[in-house]
């Protein structure tokens, strides 16, 4: 008895990762890995720009597979790094558009249309990106001394509070001279993190600010007081850096803790889902794990 004739293979995915207005580095572009799961980087030309994307299976890579994957965190860490492999591959030579996380196309038909309708957003963007780096800033108020409780009273301090009396009373008053001291310090160290961006805003072409983020990823025993990215021109990043390094070393001074990280590929500053340009026609064609990429 002969077997049954399989059916048409499942078709696959397009990936995109990033667009750019200048010809990719082929070695580099070679040499780079996207989703471990997929072929090859490639570029596809779309309208005078050029995409970088990768064909992956619809299997691992549909709505609904997607959306399961991503929401285990190890899975979404892993495609998280291989997008970003794949924006690295385009940005060697020129500015670059990273796109979102899961930008999936039906065909790289699909995908061309949806850089050529947005070619004007896209154009804009590059040249506002041109030249220039994104700068990461982190303030934190001071930690908390090894010896103070969860609630910043020096741990075991507790003692005279329970007899009443004058004791209790003079406890009491100690208690919240303590409260006061701390809400000043918050205070404090809050204007200190705002005179920090408003420092840095000087020297960028644009800034923004993210959530805070939980001390639980921050893994400091502190509030994060500013979460900050900042667009520098590449041209003024010696002084960028300079004021950066400045502003560390006062920061234990002033009560707070400053982190910077850079130079980065500016992902803070590359939003391509704005509407198109008028006369242009907006379509949903994007399979994008659990979202749709108007394009």
């Amino acid at each position: 008895m002969s077997a049954p004739a399989a059916g048409p293979a499942a078709p696959g995915l397009v990936c995109a990762f990033a667009v750019t207005d200048t010809p990719v580095d082929e070695p580099a572009l070679a040499a780079a890995t996207g989703h471990e799961e997929g072929g090859p980087l490639r570029v596809l030309g779309a309208d005078g720009l050029f995409l970088v994307v990768q064909d992956v299976p619809a299997a691992l890579f549909d709505e609904g597979a997607l959306a399961e994957r991503l929401g285990r965190p190890e899975d979404l860490e892993r495609c998280a790094r291989a997008h970003h492999r794949g924006v690295e591959a385009a940005s060697g030579r020129g500015p670059v558009v990273p796109l979102p996380l899961a930008t999936l196309y039906r065909g790289e038909e699909r995908a061309r249309e949806a850089v050529s309708c947005r070619r004007a957003v896209l154009e804009a963007l590059l040249d506002r990106l041109r030249d220039r780096t994104e700068w990461a800033v982190k303030v934190h108020a001071a930690e908390p001394a090894a010896d103070a409780g969860p609630d910043g009273t020096p741990a075991g301090g507790g003692g005279g509070g329970g007899g009443g009396g004058s004791g209790g009373r003079a406890y009491l008053s100690r208690a919240s001279a303590r409260r006061r001291d701390r809400q000043d310090a918050r205070a404090r160290a809050a204007a200190e993190a705002e005179a920090v961006d408003a420092g840095l805003r000087g020297y960028a072409v644009a800034a923004t600010r993210h959530r805070p983020q939980d001390e639980r990823l921050t893994g400091l025993r502190a509030p994060q007081l500013l979460n900050a990215a900042y667009l520098v021109e590449d041209a003024r990043r010696e002084e960028f850096t300079a004021v950066l390094a400045r502003i560390g070393a006062d920061g234990p001074r002033r009560g707070v803790r400053v982190t910077a990280s850079g130079p980065w590929i500016p992902y803070s500053f590359a939003r391509w889902d704005e509407e198109p340009a008028p006369g242009r026609p907006a379509r949903a064609d994007a399979a994008s794990g659990g979202r749709e990429v108007r394009a």
